[in-house]
């Protein structure tokens, strides 16, 4: 044991056989199996795992933690599914219900001409009445004030719904939006793979197999995605593995996911707020293994509207690199669920001074991880 602890420089601690052995994979740059994921899930302290989700860190990015300048658009809430997690979904003509016209879309543009952001995220509701050439006109009045801005739009839940109301293949849907200017996708949507979880939280919506498939297919036309987890409410740690696995084998294939970004549930206004929410210890734990099993994942990102800039901090050391961006109070998926921010905005300087006090290097980056500028 003495050579994991000197690697640790954790002298006098003492570690078990079994997690000695992960210990000496992770410091040879080994893959840990599901197994040792769900060791250190339950056996590993957090000390230990902070250790190692540092190394891991430290060999993929050094100190460097990543930011972009960016907004969000969410069109609408009204959706057709009832997703028992979701605190923002409405139905037409419900109160609270929102549909953006595209002259609102275009107003929202105007307010970051010459501001440096360099990526717009469009999300939202599942509208019944609107295809994917709906959602290619969004992208080209987005892209007609703002013509250099990156444009990370649509769940794989919203392709597939809008790219079947339009009556093409998910290849023809996805080759039609990359023409009318659709750059990368993100990763919402897949909240937990296991089928047997996915059908008591989110049954309506698209499944695990078009989750995986549309992100595959879009990989394999050069549009790059980002994959999410959504953990933290009825899920077990092997369900967080299983999602995990399916993650990094489409990675080997396709090596096409920019990122990686665990999603704590938040109860307030939902279905399943009974549940009660995860502790901080449980969302570190939660970083920290993720960044040790997903070793074909260049990045892991907290996202800081959600989790609160306290925890995004600490999560520096717990495997995280990338804290996503300004955002400037343009979004209301989480803030309706109870998110610690109420009002989700954070300048340059602040995101720079967040890092720096971390002991970080800020870098900020474009959408796909080019250098922009060093801090």
């Amino acid at each position: 044991m003495q050579t994991e602890n000197t690697l640790l420089n954790l002298p006098t601690v003492h570690i078990e056989p079994e997690l000695s052995q992960i210990v000496k994979k992770v410091f040879n740059n080994e893959r840990i199996t599901d197994s040792d994921a769900l060791t250190l899930y339950t056996k590993a302290d957090l000390s230990l795992l902070g250790v190692l989700a540092t190394h891991v860190r430290t060999q993929k990015n050094g100190k460097k933690t990543f930011f972009n300048r960016n907004f969000h658009i969410e069109p609408t809430n009204i959706c057709i599914y009832s997703c028992k997690f979701c605190s923002y979904v409405r139905k037409i003509n419900q109160e609270g219900a929102w549909e953006y016209t595209f002259d609102d879309i275009e107003a929202l543009c105007q307010k970051y001409i010459g501001t440096g952001v360099t990526e717009v995220h469009i999300v939202g509701g599942v509208h019944p009445k609107r295809d994917l050439h709906y959602y290619g006109e969004m992208i080209k009045k987005v892209k007609s004030v703002l013509p250099e801005v990156h444009v990370k739009a649509f769940t794989a839940v919203e392709l597939e719904f809008m790219i079947r109301k339009a009556k093409m293949t998910l290849e023809e849907g996805l080759i039609a939006l990359k023409n009318y200017g659709l750059d990368s996708i993100p990763g919402g949507g897949a909240e937990i793979f296991a089928e047997e979880i996915r059908s008591k939280i989110c049954d309506e919506k698209a499944s695990t197999n078009n989750w995986l498939q549309i992100h595959e297919i879009a990989h394999s036309l050069g549009i790059p995605s980002n994959a999410t987890m959504l953990y933290g409410h009825i899920e077990n740690y092997e369900h967080r593995v299983d999602h995990m696995r399916r993650l990094r084998e489409l990675q080997d294939r396709t090596g096409g996911f920019n990122t990686f970004i665990p999603l704590k549930y938040r109860k307030a206004n939902n279905e399943m707020s009974y549940l009660g929410e995860v502790n901080t210890i449980e969302d570190l734990k939660n970083y920290a293994v993720a960044r040790i099993y997903l070793d074909n994942f260049r990045h892991l990102k907290a996202y800081w509207p959600m989790i609160g800039k306290e925890t995004t901090q600490i999560s520096l050391s717990f495997g995280v690199d990338d804290i996503d961006g300004t955002i400037d109070d343009t979004t209301k998926i989480y803030s309706m669920a109870g998110a610690e921010n109420k009002n989700p905005v954070m300048t340059t300087e602040n995101l720079v001074k967040l890092v720096k006090e971390a002991g970080m290097q800020p870098i900020e980056r474009d959408t796909v991880y080019n250098t922009i500028k060093e801090w």
